[in-house]
């Protein structure tokens, strides 16, 4: 499965999220097929998120968009959000 990992700094996580579950739909629609929300556990407006995704095209079209760019903006993503689109070549059960 193609993910796409998003790395990015926020103003304020509590105002960041709600945007993020607005746009759901949208990643659905983009072929988003889930996610996971990660906070750094020493700087919780460092923030990263995990997505699976139907194809890295997809992703990177997602990614690239400028109704995305737009919500990051009114969400308070602070700086350049880093993009990187991963394919998995092993998984372990420890």
């Amino acid at each position: 499965m193609p993910y796409m990992l998003v790395h990015h700094q926020v103003s304020d996580f509590a105002k960041w999220k709600p945007f993020f579950d607005r746009d759901e739909n949208t990643r659905k629609n983009s072929g988003s097929k889930g996610a996971q929300v990660f906070q750094n556990s020493g700087n919780p407006t460092d923030v990263m998120i995990l997505f699976d995704w139907d194809t890295i095209e997809n992703a990177k079209k997602f990614g690239m968009s400028e109704n995305l760019k737009k919500t990051m903006e009114q969400a308070g993503v602070i700086g350049e959000p880093h993009f990187h689109f991963l394919k998995e070549v092993q998984k372990s059960k420890a």
